[in-house]
């Protein structure tokens, strides 16, 4: 029996989740230092750039020491910002992104109980951005990036498969090793990432730019 593909993709959810429900704590606790040391290698921390970031939920990668390491290193910090409910598809779903701040009068819980920073007015969209780091639910070796379904990051990244020549922001994928899938689904809707950085190493895309 052939799967169609939205049942193929919940299969491979479903197996990824499990993936990465069992990375052992040891992995999980060294993980944000190791992808720390391996941005500060590739020179990804940039004063003056603007970063997107996330906060880390439901067993993603920790990226706040990658974080807390871009501000000490100037770098114009960034968190995802969700759209309201209404419109389904990639006009309505495209995120916002906040310029984290000090004040703790901005922070929010979203509606999936994630910590957001709103401050309305420091908002961006993506395309504004140097380079964004992603959390993966999986990932291959051509860059194809499977997330938890609900398309936020295609539909605010859409805009680059119309554009030869603009490619910011840099995407940077983070993920465990557990995670790496030989080859994943790609829609015609898949922003792949440029890099990926896990715990062990930097995977170089085969659609790759150059930090």
């Amino acid at each position: 029996m052939t799967l169609q593909p939205a049942e193929l993709k919940a299969r491979l959810r479903s197996e990824l989740r499990a993936r990465r429900s069992a990375v052992p704590a040891a992995v999980r606790k060294r993980a944000g230092r190791a992808i720390e040391r391996q941005a500060l290698r590739l020179r990804l921390l940039r004063h003056g750039r603007r970063i997107g970031f996330y906060i880390p939920a439901k067993g993603e990668v920790d990226c706040l020491p990658l974080i807390n390491r871009a501000l000490w290193l100037g770098a114009h910090c960034y968190l995802p910002v969700l759209p309201p409910q209404r419109g389904r598809w990639h006009g309505g779903r495209r995120l916002w992104f906040a310029r984290l701040g000090a004040s703790p009068l901005h922070w929010v819980v979203n509606r999936y109980g994630i910590p957001e920073y709103d401050h309305r007015a420091s908002r961006v969209r993506a395309s504004r951005l140097d380079l964004l780091f992603l959390p993966m639910l999986g990932f291959d070796a051509l860059g194809t990036r499977m997330g938890m379904g609900g398309g936020f990051y295609d539909a605010s990244l859409a805009f680059l498969r119309h554009r030869r020549h603009w490619r910011k922001p840099l995407r940077v994928g983070l993920a465990f090793e557990a995670q790496r899938l030989p080859a994943l689904p790609r829609e015609p809707w898949d922003v792949p990432v440029d890099w990926v950085i896990t715990e062990a190493r930097v995977y170089p895309c085969r659609t790759a730019g150059t930090p």
